[in-house]
Formats: C-alpha cells, structure tokens, sequence
C-alpha cells in the first residue's frame, strides 16, 4: 500500500513552480526543503518514474518517511505533505494539583516529624522527598521542583517568597522587636 500511494503524486504546474521556487532559493527550513524536494521527485506529471526507495536515496530520508509525504500529498495537497503536525511532547511531571500542594508545603513550616533537626525552611530537595512521600509524584528530582517554584516567582529558601508573603509577618510577630526591619534602599 506504500508504495502505491507514492505512485498517486500528480503536481501541479503552479504547485510543482512553487515548490521549485522554494528548492532553489532554498527559502525555508531543512525539513520542508526535504519535503518540497521529495515531493518533486516522486510527481508523474512530469512523466518521470522513481520509486519511493530511489526518492529516499536521493533525498537522504527513510522509505517510509517518502511514503507519509506522499500519503499526505494525496489526502490533502501540497500546504498538508509540507506542514509538521504537532507533536504531543511530554506529560508534565507537576499538573495543577501538584502544584497547588507545592505551594502549601512552600508556605509552611518543616514539620517536627520529617526527621529534618534544624530546618527552619523547606530545602529544595525535602519539597521534592515530601512531594513523593504524599504519593503525588511517583518520583521527581529537586530541580524540577526548583523550576516550578521558579516559574511561579516562588523561593522557599528566602523570607519573602512570591507566594507566601505572610510567613515574614508571621516570624517577625513572633520574635518581637528583636527583628530588625529590612532596610528600604532607595
């Protein structure tokens, strides 16, 4: 069936001068240069005859890559072989709800139980341990962590973080006047 449908590629006369147009100004990317110049190579109008293995050859693509552009060609015309559909890419790790959990546990105080003596503030990598601890994530690394706190102007290392401006109040109310007032510079 693949190798028929590369035997169904009819240009033209204005498709086939556009499309040489774009060869030899070379006037768009590697990609659609590939599938303007394989399309050129595999039109019958012309009374030319190559096979969809000596296109691939040619072109320097795979036999199957020669067949999609021409099953594309034959569904839906020239601007369908040429166009790059989109592509899923990755499932982010932290969905919405994750994030709302980030931002709680970043605006909190270290728990007594988590086994961490000392810490006054969520570190980087305990975010990312609790995160796994609470069964959110199945795993994830601190700099994810640190990227999504980035992006949301979040830093939990410091006292006035971008979404929990409360906790600074909170702590100077708690010390009393032996807090100083950050210096306004002007």
């Amino acid at each position: 069936m693949k190798q028929a449908s590369t035997s169904r590629v009819h240009l033209s006369a204005e498709e086939r001068e556009h499309l040489e147009q774009m060869v030899k100004k070379m006037a768009c990317g590697a990609r659609k240069y590939k599938r303007a110049r394989t399309l050129l190579l595999l039109d019958r109008s012309q009374g030319e005859q190559r096979s969809g293995r000596e296109v691939a050859e040619l072109v320097d693509l795979r036999p199957g890559t020669v067949s999609q552009i021409a099953q594309r060609y034959v569904a839906g015309g020239v601007r369908e072989a040429m166009e790059e559909r989109p592509r899923p890419g990755r499932r982010p790790k932290i969905t919405g709800e994750v994030e709302a959990r980030l931002i709680a546990l970043a605006c909190e105080t270290v728990e007594e139980g988590s086994g961490q003596k000392g810490q006054a503030r969520w570190t980087l990598r305990l975010l990312a341990d609790k995160l796994v601890e609470l069964g959110l994530v199945d795993k994830i690394s601190h700099v994810a962590v640190m990227k999504r706190l980035k992006k949301i102007s979040s830093n939990p290392g410091r006292g006035r973080s971008g979404i929990c401006h409360s906790r600074t109040a909170a702590t100077r109310s708690r010390a009393g006047a032996s807090l100083p007032r950050p210096a306004h510079r002007s």
